[in-house]
């Protein structure tokens, strides 16, 4: 993904987050709000009937006027324009609490008129777990006779404990955002990481080929030269410049193609091509170099597959290759190819060292290679594997690799019969 498209995607995505955020956060507010609207409109009418019970069996009325005031959010006063006994309040309000649901710890006070002071009742407890609290200093109002006043101390952590389920979906609102910025800072780090390494590396190799062509261009001079041809140590020293600067040379060319591909979509030129014809090629052409190699290959009848015959072939030679560099006997390799339902399986099996099993999900990372005596023997950057599983998964194929029973491992290719 291009940076300014990946900065827009970046960008929408955390307004979506932070909008969505803000939303819940005003949703849960107006739930708060209502649920502190519902708790009023219960405790109304449950005072509003406490003050009808104390004018029962009176010579006054009820009048007209809601006797009911809210002062503040766990504070209510009732007007009563007659005298009462302290317990029959203290038993109407228990009564009328439990009829509205209203499971709530309260306390209560009455002014008397004589001392012109409030006179503190009682402190209820209704819910099981709750803990008497100390008395609180309850006002005076004006204007005022006969009336009492109730407080609910507990108010406040009763309706956040009834907005549990907003206040638990907030946090994990916060919490996904919280995620959502780390792992997009983590993405940007990686991506700029990511970008320096590939430009270091192109930097690098390009630096490389202007001295090495010069090398493989005088050596190669320099070896035709009679004098040369003469000395026979000359010329094997010759030689061995000409080699070791051919086989750097296709190190670098392998690192910049790898880098090529990864900077942008490498095509396929698939065709249908015969398996075994190209594996004989190649291990013909692989004996030109190790004489010693002993390769066999097993199969019931030619197979024929899609693909493009070029990375193929290299796919093909890197498996070979990364058998007799990592085998300390004479390399023995079997070739298998057998088909297994809807598709064929092409697998190499060698005698080499192994590879210890804590590494083999790692063997096909790029610039990955096994910390051992005889990987630091072995000339290489661990791009082979990683360009076989890549041409792999661009053919549509799977690769894995296990180790043998008993010395060395098998790589296998899985591929779909079209």
């Amino acid at each position: 993904m291009k940076t300014k498209k990946l900065n827009i995607v970046i960008v929408l995505g955390l307004f979506a987050i932070i909008g969505i955020l803000i939303a819940q956060l005003l949703w849960t507010k107006e739930a708060f709000n209502l649920e502190e609207k519902k708790f009023s409109q219960k405790t109304h009418i449950a005072l509003l009937e406490v003050a009808k019970k104390l004018y029962e069996g009176t010579n006054h009325e009820l009048p007209a006027e809601n006797p009911v005031r809210k002062i503040s959010n766990d504070y209510y006063i009732v007007n009563i324009d007659n005298d009462f006994e302290p317990s029959i309040l203290e038993f109407y309000l228990k009564s009328e609490f439990k009829k509205t649901n209203i499971n709530l710890d309260f306390e209560y006070a009455m002014y008397n008129c004589q001392s012109d002071e409030m006179v503190y009742g009682n402190y209820i407890t209704l819910s099981k777990n709750s803990k008497k609290a100390s008395s609180i200093y309850f006002p005076k109002h004006k204007n005022l006779v006969y009336y009492f006043a109730v407080r609910f101390p507990t108010q406040t952590s009763y309706l956040f404990s009834s907005m549990r389920f907003w206040f638990i979906l907030s946090i994990a609102l916060i919490v996904i955002l919280l995620v959502y910025v780390y792992s997009i800072y983590t993405i940007i780090q990686q991506k700029k990481y990511s970008e320096l390494q590939r430009d270091f590396i192109n930097n690098m190799t390009h630096e490389f080929k202007t001295p090495l062509s010069s090398i493989l261009l005088a050596s190669n001079y320099l070896i035709q030269q009679d004098k040369i041809k003469s000395d026979k140590k000359l010329e094997k020293y010759t030689g061995i410049i000409i080699n070791q600067s051919n086989k750097l040379n296709n190190h670098i060319e392998k690192i910049l193609n790898i880098a090529k591909s990864d900077n942008s979509p490498m095509t396929l030129e698939k065709k249908e091509v015969e398996i075994t014809p190209i594996l004989k090629d190649v291990i013909e052409n692989i004996k030109l170099k190790h004489q010693n190699l002993e390769v066999s290959i097993h199969t019931e009848k030619e197979f024929s597959i899609q693909a493009d015959v070029f990375h193929f072939t290299n796919i093909v030679y890197n498996l070979l290759d990364n058998a007799i560099k990592y085998c300390e006997v004479n390399p023995k390799i079997v070739i298998s190819i057998r088909a297994e339902k809807n598709h064929i399986n092409l697998s190499f099996s060698d005698n080499g060292i192994g590879i210890p099993t804590k590494d083999l999900n790692f063997i096909f990372d790029k610039f990955y290679r096994i910390p051992t005596k005889k990987s630091n023997e072995v000339n290489g950057f661990g791009l082979g594997l990683y360009y076989v599983k890549k041409i792999c998964i661009l053919h549509k194929w799977k690769i894995f690799a296990a180790n043998n029973t008993t010395k060395g491992i098998t790589i296998s290719i899985v591929i779909p019969i079209q």
